[in-house]
């Protein structure tokens, strides 16, 4: 997991959660998690995939902050309207 900062100062959490589903390739995939209440439902980019936990935590932690943002942004452009803040 990795914590970081958006461009409105809100302070977010990126990390893997795990898809249940029987194909271990690509179960892991990037989720957001609001630290402020910014934003009640977890943004997640589903086509952000990895084959386990340890390569999404060490791509996220070499991942520039800038790319977080992005990232995080197309997240939040994909989350329903009135699933967003709060």
């Amino acid at each position: 997991m990795r914590e970081f900062v958006d461009e409105q100062g809100r302070r977010w959490r990126a990390g893997a959660r795990r898809e249940p589903v029987l194909d271990f390739k690509g179960r892991w995939y990037l989720a957001f998690q609001s630290l402020d209440g910014a934003v009640e439902v977890e943004p997640a980019l589903r086509d952000v995939r990895w084959n386990s936990r340890q390569t999404a935590e060490r791509t996220l932690a070499t991942m520039a902050e800038v790319e977080l943002c992005r990232r995080l942004h197309w997240a939040l452009g994909r989350t329903p309207v009135g699933a967003g803040s709060s």
